[in-house]
């Protein structure tokens, strides 16, 4: 029969010679009825993976192992080279902190490191004076822990939000912020560029919120909105043992609604997730921010043991003490559970988006007829 070739059927015990199917090929995922055997030129379950990969398709399941190893590879000392290798280069984070004056942003980063990294820290008698304008102070330090080495870069905002009139505050900020993409971008169109290119781009922006118990200033939302959409923005309460715990509650419920209400995006940002446990991991994050915070950089006698917190005429707060404060929340999103990501988010979309808006405008600059004629000009002035 013309167009129709035979095909083997599996051994069912007959002597006689092959049926002829009437097309060539029939793919089929139903399951044949018990006790009968494939009809003629279907191709059985068995058969499909085998058939699917000489045609080139795909057949594998995502996440699934597509061979089991009968011998050791050794594949995971990948981790271990990529362990040693960053304990050599060592890497850099540099995270930002938001607030007026008074609200222990200097001594809350040095609770967080353990050590003196604040820019207030490295000026001995410090007088303090409210200026005019915000001022970006930056300070760096090489910290080592265990032999990993990590260049931290702390930068303040002196002045922000302490004027009678804050109107655009935030620009210095956002000028400081785009600049450092802008630095990182030229490095990385360059024709020779470094191998290891200097990374000064904030990480994180650690906003301070006033424990003023009520809702949101409108400086806080307007910074937020605008911030969030460049930089991975982390709110906290500050001095938050300055108000009860129905209080404390109670303020980060409102704070909560405000964020949605106006639509700000704060970290860990839902629209960057992607694996099903990182999303279940992060709601339970979210529930809890703003975190609610005290910091404290002198140690006390609690019971025979040397604790970290705040001496007050009721008692001590201990600063690491999840029933007091949730430092130890924040803590953990910025340095040991989410560091890798906040640099993740920052290179792969808030610095992305910035790259390609600037390539853009270069390009539309380029190919601008006005722009042609301007150079035109030019050629025709010089000569």
């Amino acid at each position: 029969m013309p167009g129709s070739y035979p095909m083997e059927t599996p051994n069912m015990g007959m002597t006689g010679p092959p049926e002829v199917a009437s097309v060539p090929e029939v793919h089929s995922r139903e399951k044949t009825k018990e006790g009968s055997s494939p009809e003629p030129g279907w191709i059985s379950m068995e058969e499909q993976p085998l058939q699917a990969a000489q045609e080139g398709a795909p057949h594998d399941v995502p996440g699934k192992v597509g061979h089991e190893l009968f011998g050791y590879v050794g594949i995971e000392a990948v981790l271990d080279q990529m362990r040693i290798k960053t304990m050599k280069t060592g890497f850099e984070f540099n995270i930002m902190v938001v607030g007026q004056s008074g609200l222990g942003k200097s001594t809350m980063v040095n609770t967080l490191f353990k050590s003196k990294v604040s820019c207030k820290a490295t000026t001995p008698r410090h007088e303090e004076r409210i200026p005019k304008t915000v001022q970006l102070q930056s300070v760096t330090h090489v910290i080592e822990e265990k032999g990993v080495k990590m260049k931290l870069t702390v930068t303040d905002t002196p002045g922000f939000g302490d004027q009678i009139n804050n109107e655009n505050c935030w620009d210095p900020i956002i000028k400081y912020i785009n600049e450092q993409y802008e630095r990182y971008l030229r490095e990385e169109i360059l024709i020779s560029r470094k191998q290891k290119i200097p990374d000064t781009r904030v990480h994180s922006c650690v906003y301070f919120v006033p424990p003023t118990g009520h809702w949101l200033r409108p400086l806080d939302l307007e910074f937020m909105r605008r911030l969030s959409k460049i930089v991975n923005v982390v709110p906290v309460i500050a001095k938050a043992d300055t108000l009860t715990l129905e209080e404390r509650a109670e303020f980060k419920q409102r704070i909560q609604r405000d964020l949605k209400a106006h639509g700000i995006s704060i970290y860990p940002q839902e629209d960057f997730e992607e694996d099903p446990d990182e999303r279940i991991l992060n709601d339970k994050i979210r529930d809890k921010i703003p975190f609610a915070v005290v910091g404290a950089d002198q140690e006390h006698q609690v019971n025979g043991k040397r604790i970290l917190g705040r001496k007050t005429k009721w008692g001590i707060i201990e600063v690491e003490n999840p029933s007091h404060c949730e430092f130890p929340m924040l803590r953990d999103l910025l340095i040991r559970s989410h560091l890798q990501d906040l640099k993740d988010i920052t290179h792969n979309m808030h610095y992305e988006s910035y790259r390609v808006r600037r390539l853009n405008e270069s390009n539309r600059l380029a190919l601008s007829p006005v722009n042609g004629l301007q150079e035109k000009d030019e050629v025709e002035s010089n000569l």
